[in-house]
């Protein structure tokens, strides 16, 4: 399952890549062009929007920072359960 999902997104973002190259020589850039340029720019941005956001799929950042965050709960939880016995002692004492 994850194999196939990392390939979708690497042929997704090979796709707007070759959208993104094939586009921006005709896509007028020049000042004075108006909506036209403001369209191209918005579009460009768009792309290497969609490009950089599978690219950072692919690359896993989610993947380790999630493994990052998990360690965080196991480390929390241990230190709850330390902590559980010394409150049970304390709610018993009173």
């Amino acid at each position: 399952m994850k194999k196939t999902s990392k390939l979708k997104h690497v042929v997704y973002m090979l796709i707007a890549l070759g959208m993104l190259v094939y586009a921006l020589p005709m896509i007028s850039f020049r000042p004075d062009a108006g909506w036209v340029s403001l369209f191209g720019i918005v579009w460009a941005l768009f792309a290497f929007l969609v490009i950089g956001a599978h690219l950072h799929f692919i690359l896993g950042v989610d993947a380790e920072k999630q493994k990052a965050l998990e360690g965080i709960r196991r480390a929390k939880y241990q230190q709850w359960q330390l902590k559980w016995p010394e409150e049970q002692k304390e709610t018993r004492g009173l």
